[in-house]
């Protein structure tokens, strides 16, 4: 889906099942696949709540795994989606 969104090609059925596939094992990724998914589905605009709640869930438990640019492609793709992430964002800030 990174490819797709860089690109600005629109795919929902795509993004549709990669979302459902990403909740499902969003354990299974590391921390830049987190900051990557999140960042294409907020640059594809595609509406995606429940890949970006589990992502969410994922990222703060391993905050401490995060390197600053993950750090800016989470919080940059949460706050372009108005996907709220308290969580996500108070375990960012106390980075």
């Amino acid at each position: 889906v990174w490819a797709y969104a860089k690109a600005g090609h629109a795919a929902p059925p795509l993004f549709e099942a990669v979302a459902d596939e990403t909740v499902a094992r969003v354990g299974e990724f590391n921390t830049q696949n987190l900051a990557n998914t999140a960042w294409a589905y907020a640059t594809a605009q595609h509406a995606a709540p429940t890949l970006f709640e589990a992502v969410a869930m994922e990222a703060v438990a391993r905050v401490g795994e995060l390197i600053p640019r993950e750090f800016a492609n989470l919080v940059w793709a949460f706050a372009t989606a108005g996907h709220a992430a308290s969580p996500l964002f108070e375990a960012v800030a106390g980075e």
